[in-house]
């Protein structure tokens, strides 16, 4: 059992709250592994949940506008730790979305609540694995600016289950599912294939992930009686500026939970 704590939600709070990477990853796995267990379950009566703020972060990264984060070749080690330093904070920062989603979001289905601690642990757990090969390349966690983009979405998504499942899991971690495959050819022609065969696991394992979030916004859309093809391309409409960018990993996409008429629409937005 997990000390002190009186129920999924107040676990989920305590994991998004932590600011050194270290204590996030342990309380992660901890109530992962409680929830597992049945030890650790969404209560009814519990307070509701706190306006969405910041979610604890150590002092490093430097957090800039998008377009400040410097883009760096591949060529050498320097340039290939800022790309898995941008990565390793995709991932920082998943594991904060991943449990916003359970402590924001209340009276789901139990499924609901064991894909998302479970997304957890695994975004914990990529985040553990990038940091180590950081580390073998001599850097660190914090050693080069990022940016707060995915954080951003969450707050603009925080009144609606809905949106949140729609423009989290299915526009921006679904870019991952796109551009990582190229990522993975280009670290294995850079004769990183340490670096690369970390990344093949993050992605394969990030297809699940994208598949949870179109679960459940198909399923929101069900409740609410919402064509969700229809409602997933408004929302990106409104959300998106300039649409999403392809080209599209077609086959992850479908294995995510997209189907062909949604692909074919992201792609006449661009």
């Amino acid at each position: 059992m997990v000390p002190d704590i009186a129920d999924l939600f107040e676990a989920a709070a305590n994991c998004i709250a932590a600011c050194e990477p270290a204590e996030k990853l342990r309380l992660t796995h901890e109530a992962a592994a409680a929830f597992r267990r049945g030890e650790l379950a969404p209560c009814a009566e519990a307070p509701g949940p706190a306006a969405i703020g910041a979610p604890g972060r150590p002092p490093r990264p430097k957090l800039v506008l998008p377009r400040d984060v410097p883009q760096r070749g591949l060529g050498s080690v320097e340039g290939r730790a800022a790309f898995l330093h941008a990565i390793a904070h995709i991932e920082f920062n998943a594991i904060n979305l991943a449990w916003d989603a359970v402590y924001r979001f209340r009276g789901l289905p139990g499924a609901y609540y064991a894909d998302w601690v479970g997304v957890a642990d695994d975004e914990a757990r990529h985040f553990a694995m990038l940091s180590a090969r950081l580390a073998e390349l001599g850097f660190a966690y914090g050693d080069f600016d990022a940016h707060n983009g995915l954080w951003e979405m969450a707050e603009k998504t925080a009144a609606s289950g809905l949106q949140r499942m729609a423009l989290v899991p299915r526009v921006l971690e679904a870019r991952g599912l796109d551009v990582t495959p190229g990522m993975i050819a280009r670290l294995r022609s850079n004769g990183d294939d340490a670096s690369a065969d970390i990344l093949e696991v993050i992605l394969r394992e990030e297809v699940a992930h994208v598949a949870a979030g179109s679960r459940w916004f198909h399923w929101h859309c069900e409740r609410e009686g919402l064509a969700p093809v229809r409602e997933f391309i408004r929302l990106v409409r409104e959300a998106v500026r300039g649409g999403v960018r392809g080209p599209f990993n077609r086959p992850a996409r479908l294995a995510a939970g997209f189907d062909d008429d949604e692909i074919r629409l992201l792609e006449s937005l661009e």
